[in-house]
């Protein structure tokens, strides 16, 4: 995962080590060495997370994290804080004045890289619900949503919490009854996966120093499941067990506490995470709200023409401005039409669905699926490659080729088949109408071919991928 990294330190050995590392892993760095200048190279270079140095002169990295958290137009970008200050009550300030994490100098890499990705993919889904927020704000059907991240509200929360220390239990109970929290504990890995798809909470907090089990299966487990996925998941562990916290984040853990848990800043942590989820909530409801009918498409119930001609516009702008690729698939189902002749169009109407359905589910949240008209679908990926976007398109076709159509009787079951043409834009000139252009030329040249193939168009980063129909 690439993303653009703003390094803020006063002391010039300290930026060029951390920006030496973060290169090698293939990220973009920028730089800044004082809180002023830091500020503004957050508004002009929009970066996807800052690592802020805490100790420098006239403004230090506290006042500067305020800042950032009470500008609406970079409240969103993480923020870590890396500082030679270890004290408790220095990581509890941080994290109150916004920051999302707190790592001590010398900065160990597993845990600086395992929260860097951490976090991007956290801005690239708020981004998204932002953007998406702002296009249908176009049409008028919704406000847009107000306030900051600080501003919201992060009492009287339900935590569920994974925990088989009786003593640890009690202290993270007792902490949180501060803020009025309900609090409910679950013994096992199982009871804890059931009562998190059986109920609602706005934070799982779960220990992986259980005894009998790992904590992180069921990290994994929630996150696989579409009714936890978007859950908050705060990670209990014993000090130095960096590896287990780097996986923990990899699989989706959006935050950590080290034994012996801080009162202070295991409460911080845990404000932290419900107010962002409360912010991220209001996005999605005030997103949800109004479009179904305006910019939706009333059968298949994916996005609609309207839609994608106000957002893919919006998303190529960003993109070309943050140097990163956007992937555009096109596909339409195979000889529709002999399906609707042969046995109706109420068994077309099943099958449109079906493959809308199939198409939603095998996307990442932020990525966008959206019907033309007729038969022809268009697929939208941010931040996604030739290679990338080729094995998505892969995927779909095989996902909607590969398993028969369950329709109505007397039918019973049919094969449906799609061909797919893929289009990379975020080039300087690119525009929306050119990128779709290219991906409808690639589609039709995967259907002369012969069908049920992916065909990526020539002029993105790879060449081209064939996949020969089945027979």
């Amino acid at each position: 995962m690439s993303a653009r990294v703003l390094v803020v330190d006063d002391v010039l050995p300290n930026v060029k080590l951390l920006a030496a590392k973060l290169t090698r892993e293939y990220f973009d760095v920028i730089t800044a060495y004082n809180g002023p200048e830091a500020l503004d190279q957050v508004r002009k270079e929009a970066p996807d997370i800052v690592l802020l140095d805490v100790m420098m002169p006239g403004m230090d990295g506290f006042e500067v994290c305020e800042k950032i958290r009470s500008d609406p137009s970079t409240m969103h970008i993480p923020v870590v804080m890396v500082t030679a200050l270890s004290d408790v009550a220095d990581r509890v300030r941080g994290l109150e004045s916004g920051a999302d994490d707190f790592l001590t100098k010398p900065v160990n890499d597993i845990a600086l890289f395992a929260r860097v990705r951490s976090l991007v993919r956290l801005k690239m889904m708020m981004d998204e619900w932002r953007l998406r927020e702002n296009t249908s704000g176009q049409f008028g059907v919704i406000e847009p949503t107000t306030g900051t991240l600080l501003s919201e509200s992060h009492e009287k929360a339900r935590v569920l919490v994974l925990e088989d220390s009786a003593l640890d239990l009690d202290k993270i109970t007792d902490t949180l009854a501060r803020d009025s929290n309900h609090v409910v504990a679950a013994e096992t890995g199982a009871r804890a996966l059931e009562r998190a798809l059986s109920d609602d909470f706005e934070l799982v907090i779960i220990s992986l120093t259980l005894l009998n089990e790992d904590g992180l299966r069921l990290c994994s487990q929630l996150r696989s499941h579409e009714r936890t996925r978007q859950v908050p998941i705060l990670l209990v562990v014993d000090e130095g067990d960096l590896n287990r916290v780097a996986k923990g984040l990899e699989l989706g853990a959006n935050d950590y506490v080290i034994k012996p848990i801080d009162r202070n800043e295991l409460l911080a942590r845990v404000r932290t995470q419900i107010r962002r989820k409360r912010y991220q909530d209001r996005l999605r409801a005030n997103y949800e709200q109004s479009l179904s009918m305006a910019l939706t498409d009333s059968l298949t119930g994916v996005f609609n023409r309207r839609y994608v001609s106000a957002h893919l516009p919006r998303l190529l702008d960003r993109a070309i401005d943050n140097h990163k690729p956007v992937s555009v698939l096109m596909f339409d189902i195979d000889h529709f039409k002999v399906v609707n002749d042969t046995y109706g169009h109420d068994v077309g109407d099943e099958v449109l669905k079906e493959v809308a359905t199939r198409a939603s589910r095998n996307l990442r949240t932020f990525d966008l699926v959206a019907r033309l008209g007729g038969e022809e679908f268009i697929v939208i990926l941010p931040d996604t490659d030739g290679e990338g976007a080729a094995t998505v398109a892969e995927r779909l076709r095989q996902r909607i080729g590969d398993t028969p159509f369950t329709v109505s009787a007397p039918v019973g079951e049919i094969a449906v088949t799609v061909s797919v043409g893929v289009s990379i834009g975020g080039r300087l000139g690119d525009t929306a109408e050119a990128v779709v252009k290219r991906a409808d030329e690639a589609l039709y040249d995967a259907k002369r071919r012969g069908r049920n193939c992916v065909a990526v168009d020539p002029r993105g980063d790879i060449a081209e991928l064939h996949i020969s129909p089945v027979r």
